[in-house]
């Protein structure tokens, strides 16, 4: 049960409504230029709800979910009565008939713009963009550039750098580009200054291993473990912690910071370790044995029950309506252009095909990002619609794209293509879009593996 609510229940929810904006934007636009629209579904195959009432559209909820359909009047080879040919799809212009495939993807992107511009407008608790020191990252391009603990970013190239996700967003892009990333960062004597990272030669192309911002030698920065609350009845009240304590050591090894004492307890489910805590101006030293709790996939994961103090870690960031707009759409241009880019790169080999995901992979990043809040879904929805729109507008028959790439020929030679090439590009078509679903549920399972 606990499964469905964690994952099957957000998927759903991201999937459907992805799924009704598309099929909106089709059936919106037919309307507008006058075509008759017969059903509107979401899924397909055999319909479990239907409904018509007084218009002259069915609406339908079918058994299988992953995708919808507008069907309109003159779509198909259906005899169409003199009376409606006015109204029927296939007797509209070449450039109505553009309008309302393309309307699907458009609304998709559109839908990103709205989700993007609601989340700057209402504002969320973000991680600010504030650098930690690592011992691995001695020989990194971060630290080869001059990073040091304590920085905190300002600008990327010249871009307002606002929380860990603007910095982390900005720098994929960067290596994407194969460019040079300048750091404007503020160090801990106030100072600011100028950090060059040179990812020309930077490769995003290690599917599943470390964050890429991590492999260039920056990550979040935290701070001293010092406890707020103390959970009653939690492993740490029973082996003796109390609010107030710094945790400095655990098994003799030293703890600096928060993320060193949780990946220590998670990682230690069940068993007992010791914990040296500063109280007073003195050490003392507890055995705390660790609860055990099940995270996502079923996966055991330790916890001791204490809160620390990570105020400081974060910044609200918010802006104005007109500034919110400005920001959602450019988010979603370079979104848009960022996922064309690494098609492209995907096809020429430069990045490898184990990056294509499928709906098991989609399902877990949902479940895992409402788990971090709304903000982190809304997020989410927007990069997956965004992705749903510039697949849509790929011209691969069978897809929008498909379509208007031929209404794209049909402008320009004066008539449609002929039935016969029609039906051999419908052919490889679907041959590619099932190679694609494939491909991506074998790195689905791959992964899971």
């Amino acid at each position: 049960m606990s499964f469905f609510l964690t994952y099957i229940v957000p998927f759903t929810i991201a999937l459907g409504l992805l799924i009704l904006v598309h099929e909106l934007g089709h059936y919106l636009v037919a309307r507008w230029c006058g075509v008759k629209v017969l059903r509107f579904s979401i899924g397909f195959g055999h319909p479990l709800l239907k409904y018509q009432g007084k218009g002259e559209t069915e609406w339908v909820l079918a058994a299988f979910p992953f995708g919808g359909y507008v069907k309109m009047l003159g779509e198909s080879d259906d005899e169409v009565e003199e009376h409606e040919s006015h109204r029927a799809f296939s007797r509209q212009s070449v450039g109505r008939r553009f309008a309302i495939v393309a309307a699907g993807p458009v609304f998709n992107l559109l839908l990103a713009v709205v989700l993007y511009w609601g989340l700057f407008v209402g504002g969320s608790e973000e991680l600010r963009p504030l650098i930690a020191s690592a011992a691995e990252t001695q020989t990194s391009l971060a630290h080869n550039a001059g990073v040091r603990d304590g920085d905190l970013v300002l600008s990327v190239n010249g871009d307002e750098i606002k929380s860990w996700q603007d910095l982390r967003w900005n720098l994929l892009r960067h290596a994407l580009d194969r460019d040079e990333a300048r750091l404007l960062v503020r160090t801990r004597s106030g100072n600011d200054a100028e950090r060059i990272l040179d990812l020309r030669n930077f490769s995003l192309d290690d599917v599943g291993k470390e964050d890429p911002v991590f492999r260039m030698g920056l990550r979040p920065a935290s701070v001293p473990a010092f406890v707020v609350h103390v959970e009653e009845d939690g492993a740490a009240a029973r082996g003796g912690l109390v609010v107030g304590d710094e945790i400095v050591a655990i098994d003799d090894k030293a703890i600096n910071l928060i993320h060193e004492v949780v990946e220590t307890v998670r990682a230690a489910p069940g068993q007992t370790r010791m914990f040296t805590v500063r109280r007073g101006g003195e050490e003392r030293t507890f055995p705390v044995t660790v609860d055990e709790k099940r995270a996502g996939e079923g996966k055991a994961v330790g916890i001791i029950g204490v809160h620390f103090d990570t105020s400081s870690l974060f910044a609200r960031v918010s802006y104005g309506p007109a500034d919110a707009l400005a920001r959602a759409i450019r988010q979603t241009w370079e979104t848009s252009a960022l996922t064309l880019k690494s098609i492209g790169l995907m096809i020429l080999g430069d990045i490898s095909l184990e990056n294509v995901s499928g709906p098991i992979t989609i399902a877990n990043i949902a479940g895992k990002t409402a788990q971090h809040g709304t903000a982190a879904f809304i997020r989410f929805l927007a990069f997956i619609s965004i992705s749903l729109g510039i697949l849509n507008l790929l011209p691969i028959p069978v897809l929008d794209g498909g379509h208007l790439l031929y209404y794209a020929v049909e402008f320009i030679k004066g008539g449609a293509l002929s039935s016969r090439a029609m039906e051999i590009g419908q052919k490889i078509g679907l041959t590619l879009l099932f190679m694609l679903m494939a491909f991506a549920l074998y790195n689905d399972i791959n992964r899971l593996i």
